[in-house]
């Protein structure tokens, strides 16, 4: 704690503590997530088709963090409904996306110097609602520590731990890609991030709510915009998860994402020269005719 009061973060860390989200970064976070919406197979056909069930999905992707903490804590899931300036922008946003004349906004902010500054404002969103919903939890069960992880984790997961209930509203059922058997880089870091901030709130992690939300919310935006930047989706404790799940769950070393696919590479065996001929005879062949 010297060293961060030698360096001034402490300001630094109040001053970025008070910042309001709405309505700059609240814009990002509508924006990319409504981006990724429209990367999903099938996505825009469903805009075209229904752009009810398109509306109700970006809602989803938006408020779904909400939505889903507010059923866990005995609230109704259409409360966060009410903030009637925060559904409007993400209404605007959805619609500029999916049907701005000749893809004019969409083609900006899936500009890549433009999506990687959108996915950093994004992050800062993302760690203040994971602190915001530990300490929700935290005032409605005060020892229930176990509550405010999940509650945490949750506000940071987003629309990923209901994705396949999303799935259905565009007609779409598939199981196998459910976050939890997969967790992708943000949900795993929701979880990290939620267990480091219920530990600060139970005073178990020496260090202020303020500093942890600064460091938290840095390491946050450098691995999503380094991971956005090279088209990665990997993960940075892929290499500490592997061995802590070899130690104690006897899972083999190097991750099992290899040791999955590898057998499929057979199925799309290399055709020989005889064949590779074959086949070039019988397209001329077929010139010819």
């Amino acid at each position: 704690m010297d060293v961060l009061g030698v360096l001034n973060l402490g300001d630094i860390a109040q001053a970025f503590s008070k910042m309001g989200m709405f309505p700059v970064f609240d814009l990002a976070y509508y924006i990319v997530s409504i981006l990724y919406l429209k990367y999903e197979p099938g996505s825009v056909e469903v805009s075209r088709r229904s752009p009810v069930a398109s509306w109700l999905c970006a809602m989803l992707y938006c408020f779904g963090s909400y939505i889903l903490a507010d059923i866990l804590l005995g609230s109704s899931p259409l409360d966060y409904f009410q903030h009637n300036s925060h559904i409007l922008l993400a209404s605007a946003v959805w619609y500029l996306i999916f049907y701005c004349p000749l893809n004019l906004f969409y083609k900006c902010v899936a500009f890549l110097p433009v999506k990687l500054v959108l996915v950093a404002l994004k992050e800062v969103v993302r760690a203040r609602k994971i602190a915001a919903g530990v300490h929700h939890a935290h005032h409605a069960y005060h020892h229930g520590f176990f509550i405010m992880v999940i509650v945490g984790y949750v506000k940071g997961s987003g629309v990923a731990l209901i994705s396949n209930f999303e799935q259905l509203l565009r007609g779409v059922w598939r199981p196998e890609t459910n976050e939890i058997l997969s967790m992708s880089f943000p949900t795993k870091a929701s979880l990290y991030g939620a267990i480091l901030f219920t530990l600060q709130e139970a005073h178990w992690l020496p260090v202020s709510k303020t500093n942890l939300i600064l460091v938290f919310t840095l390491f946050m935006i450098t691995c999503k915009v380094v991971m956005t930047a090279r088209h990665s989706h990997g993960s940075p404790f892929t290499l500490i998860e592997s061995w802590v799940c070899h130690l104690l769950f006897g899972s083999p070393l190097g991750g099992g994402e290899e040791d999955h696919h590898a057998p499929a590479t057979p199925s799309s065996p290399v055709k020989s020269k005889e064949e590779l001929s074959e086949g070039t005879r019988k397209r001329k062949s077929k010139k010819a005719e």
